[in-house]
């Protein structure tokens, strides 16, 4: 099992709003490049996706609950099928029913995390990634990386993030973007 976060981010490293759905003054930055660098699995996760769970914070799940049910081409129908793990005090299992495969996240995040035999993909959800960031859980980061300086928002990595070493397995144009991966380093 490996935790895996992907995140749509700017250049100087802004990952809030990349939709607009938020309604930012600078949202809607990622989108703004075309849908040749936002459409199907730009993340190249193919069949971690499909033997993997995604783990979501709320504000990500409920967006992707209004976005993907209704959407029937192949990447969607790997999205609907993919089971989810949500992160959330407020959501209840009747609301999770709004997208197929959906769970509440049973007890604790990292212990939850921890008792996971699946690949966890982590997308959007900043304040899980946070959590997973401060437990030391993450072991690659997908990253695709628009050409856009906002110069303000939130950033992947804050200055307080702690010291960690990265190898970087990829890198590739997507549209107007790049997509990079990054693994853990050796201990």
């Amino acid at each position: 099992m490996s935790v895996i976060v992907i995140e749509f981010t700017t250049l100087d490293g802004i990952v809030s709003d990349p939709d607009g759905s938020a309604g930012t003054p600078l949202g809607g930055w990622a989108f703004r490049h075309g849908p040749q660098a936002v459409a199907g699995d730009k993340f190249r996760l193919g069949r971690t996706l499909d033997e993997g769970v995604l783990l979501l914070g709320r504000a990500t799940w409920q967006l992707f609950a209004r976005l993907w049910p209704g959407r029937d081409d192949p990447f969607a129908a790997r999205m609907n099928a993919v089971p989810k793990l949500v992160a959330s005090r407020t959501l209840t299992d009747a609301d999770l029913s709004a997208w197929s495969n959906s769970q509440l996240l049973d007890g604790d995040l990292a212990d939850a995390v921890k008792r996971e035999r699946r690949e966890v993909i982590v997308t959007g959800s900043l304040s899980i990634v946070d959590r997973l960031m401060a437990t030391d859980m993450i072991d690659e980061y997908r990253l695709l990386t628009f050409p856009t300086v906002l110069g303000t928002g939130r950033r992947l990595f804050p200055t307080e993030s702690p010291h960690t070493n990265w190898e970087c397995l990829s890198a590739e144009q997507s549209g107007a973007a790049l997509l990079t991966r990054y693994r853990r380093a050796a201990r």
